[in-house]
């Protein structure tokens, strides 16, 4: 079976040279993600129900870390609502919508849903063949993501400023040509820059806790709490 997600040829990008200096940057600084992961996870076990939902989504992703997850781009039949895909495969978008149906919130029901509804509003890239809604596959593809969360007003300035990207936000990045990528924000702080956040995301390695957030280009930013009014941030640990 031809595979629906190509696995990011990153030296194609240049992404291993972006991603050995941040490895350097954390190095140097003498920190460890495996270290860092462990004391993530712990807390995230800890996490109590009436916290803001921005922070219980940084803790579900925080959460992925336990998990041993192999890349994996195939077409994958999946049951519906909450369906997924084997727990020890995913691409990236896996990572958020794992993390979201930690909270309750199935993204696979809610994206089929607006499709279906609205399918000439989402990208429908001629490379996918579709002329209809798939629930076994739209919402694990960046682009149609991305799409839903502009048409339910989730969409965030982008900028260059670490102090607006807060913890729970969601931000995809150019792999080049029509490649996307996505990732969590977290509530751990860059030992290189204490002013930005981690990011929880998997590209082509398995879900990992990275100081990723500017090192490739930012194509979109969001902040999706469907039904949760008078949200409170906090600050990262």
């Amino acid at each position: 079976m031809s595979s629906v997600f190509a696995i990011p040829r990153l030296s194609k990008w240049g992404f291993p040279v972006v991603l050995t200096g941040v490895m350097l940057l954390a190095g140097l600084a003498g920190c460890s993600t495996q270290q860092a992961a462990s004391v993530d996870v712990k807390r995230s076990a800890t996490v109590r129900s009436n916290v803001a939902t921005p922070e219980r989504l940084s803790y579900a992703a925080l959460d992925r870390l336990r998990h041993r997850v192999v890349y994996d781009g195939r077409y994958i039949p999946i049951s519906y609502p909450n369906g997924d895909v084997p727990a020890n495969v995913g691409v990236c978008t896996d990572t958020v919508i794992r993390s979201y149906r930690k909270l309750g919130i199935d993204l696979q029901r809610l994206v089929h849903e607006d499709m279906s509804r609205n399918f000439y509003n989402y990208p429908n890239l001629s490379k996918w063949g579709l002329n209809r809604p798939d629930p076994n596959i739209d919402h694990r593809r960046v682009h149609n993501l991305k799409a839903f969360f502009q048409r339910h007003g989730a969409s965030v300035a982008a900028t260059g400023n670490p102090a607006d990207y807060r913890p729970g936000d969601l931000v995809t990045w150019s792999l080049g040509g029509d490649q996307e990528h996505i990732g969590i924000v977290v509530n751990r702080k860059s030992s290189a820059d204490p002013r930005r956040n981690l990011v929880v995301h998997n590209i082509a390695e398995g879900e990992k806790i990275e100081d990723v957030l500017f090192a490739m280009p930012i194509t979109g930013h969001y902040r999706y709490f469907p039904g949760n009014t008078g949200l409170k941030y906090v600050s990262a640990k």
